[in-house]
């Protein structure tokens, strides 16, 4: 983990203060927080917060045995009640604090306790069902290359991103800490889209002490719902759209799209960047405070802010004369598709806002730089080969996205155009057959698999994807035979489309994460392809 020095003594009492305790906080100097039990090391603070799996009330034995000085947990009612634990015949006691909505309340104290790093940030949030990642990774790489080429020290202006790739700087390779290096382009995984409140904390404050002024995160609904960023200092918000997923913890889409809102309710938001051609967008739109600045994008609709005035694709790429407030301009991008140049319209808007110098001449550097970015790792990645097909991978695991991205490669596409693709187990099923006619209604050829199927049967999944029906439809669970037979058969003006693991490297089967990454299955998988087309077999 990246090292952090926080204050040398902060105390309890100054970490909670103002949240409403009914009784005098024990003078207690804090050495470190958790969410997690395992975690916890002699000075820190336990937060027994109630998941969705767990309650954290069950594990504060085991806090207190690790050194925990004081539990907080979700009451309201409760404050410095008494908690024992017998072992070994040692007795150990210490304060538990209830306190109000704690969940909200622990971006606060984790910001507190990191010396709130976003107050001296910038901070570009990006929420919606799809294109969080490209968006966040765009505006990043985009940020770093515009002050490169107004020949500003890098040591002046450093951007930061978090999210569903995980953690780093983009840029020239710099230390954090002594604990790490992280350069452009190099990230440090994380298991969630947005960060627990107390990780997220803690990064945003390795990247302040690291030299960025400025950070690009991803902000999931899971993320918003449960109070992740509530003390985060959002400066602006994007939002991109929004589809069908995640209603196994939702419930519907309107809920969904009310976690959605809370980005664009938050106390120190300034901008918002919004996609009007979605109808919850535009609901947003509408409903923004008056003293927030609002810019809206569309691919079409010529009533927005910016807007694409004409769109020419081409194998490479694409170009699009868009129109902004700062005027016209012609996008020539590597990136594929109308959903790309969709984020990147989000991106330009969200840039340009912020600058510090005149908005036309920034408008005028972005479009300098845009030919250079690149495709995000498993957003639409291409695959490098000499012979073969084209291979996409593409992160691709909800209806919306599915369809998009088909749609979108239909474009580029002078053969077949095939899709390997299956869905996670263990969560929404609803979404299965609904993906499965998508597939079979726009790509020539469909081979169904396995995704990360957990703790479902695959075989159960699949028949969830195809409703009965094989017809027309190769079935192939193992996921490296799919990928293999697809790009075995398909000839040499199709493109096959991997969808679904995008940037994963590992495969859950059961409670096992298994290694595993579509990236390099396509590439073994196009090496032989290429030894049988050269020696008429494989070597």
């Amino acid at each position: 983990m990246i090292g952090f020095a926080a204050q040398p003594k902060i105390l309890l009492s100054n970490l909670i203060q103002g949240l409403n305790l009914s009784k005098k906080c024990p003078r207690l100097s804090v050495k470190g927080l958790a969410l997690d039990s395992r975690n916890v090391q002699p000075g820190f603070i336990f937060f027994a917060l109630k998941g969705l799996k767990k309650d954290g009330m069950n594990f504060i034995p085991q806090a207190i045995e690790r050194g925990a000085i004081a539990i907080l947990t979700e009451s309201d009612t409760v404050n410095d009640l008494r908690v024992t634990q017998i072992n070994k015949g040692s007795k150990y006691s210490i304060p538990t604090i209830g306190i109000e909505r704690l969940s909200e309340a622990v971006s606060l104290i984790a910001g507190r306790f990191y010396g709130d790093p976003t107050e001296r940030m910038t901070v570009v949030a990006v929420t919606g069902t799809n294109g969080k990642t490209t968006c966040a990774q765009l505006y990043a790489d985009l940020s770093s290359q515009v002050s490169a080429l107004a020949n500003a020290s890098y040591e002046d202006h450093k951007t930061g991103v978090v999210g569903t790739l995980g953690h780093g700087i983009a840029g020239e390779k710099v230390a954090i800490d002594n604990h790490l290096d992280l350069s452009a382009g190099e990230i440090l995984a994380s298991p969630l889209t947005t960060p627990d409140a107390i990780t997220m904390q803690k990064i945003l404050a390795d990247l302040q002490v690291a030299g960025c002024d400025t950070v690009a995160i991803e902000a999931s609904s899971h993320a918003l719902d449960q109070g992740r960023i509530s003390s985060i200092a959002v400066d602006t918000a994007i939002f991109t759209n929004l589809s069908r997923d995640h209603l196994d913890y939702h419930g519907d889409l309107a809920a969904y799209a009310d976690a959605k809102r809370k980005l664009f309710k938050m106390p120190s938001l300034k901008n918002a960047v919004i996609n009007i051609d979605d109808a919850v967008g535009k609901a947003i739109f509408s409903d923004l405070d008056p003293n927030i600045r609002a810019i809206s994008y569309s691919l079409e609709n010529i009533t927005a802010d910016i807007y694409c005035q004409a769109l020419h694709f081409s194998p490479m790429g694409f170009r699009a004369l868009i129109h902004t407030p700062w005027g016209s301009g012609e996008i020539v991008s590597r990136l594929l598709g109308k959903f790309n140049l969709c984020n990147l319209l989000a991106v330009i808007g969200a840039f340009v806002i912020q600058t510090d110098e005149s908005e036309s001449n920034t408008f005028s550097k972005v479009l300098k730089i845009i030919p250079t970015l690149n495709s995000v790792s498993g957003r639409m990645e291409l695959i490098d080969n000499v012979n073969g097909p084209a291979v996409i991978v593409d992160y691709a695991h909800t209806p919306d996205a599915l369809e998009k991205v088909l749609k979108t490669l239909h474009l580029h596409c002078k053969g077949s155009l095939w899709v390997v693709f299956g869905c996670g187990g263990d969560r929404d099923i609803g979404k299965r057959a609904e993906m499965g006619e998508i597939a079979k209604s726009n790509a020539d050829r469909v081979i169904v698999t396995s995704d990360n199927p957990r703790t479902e049967s695959a075989g159960k999944i699949i028949q969830d994807i195809l409703v009965g029906s094989t017809k027309d439809v190769i079935v192939e669970v193992d996921r490296r035979a799919a990928i293999n037979r697809a790009i075995g058969d398909a000839g040499e003006d199709d493109i096959v489309l991997i969808a679904g693991k995008g940037h994963e490297n590992y495969q859950i089967l059961g409670v096992e994460r298994l290694p595993f990454s579509d990236q390099i299955e396509a590439r073994l998988a196009l090496r032989d392809t290429a030894d049988t087309d050269t020696f008429g077999g494989h070597l």
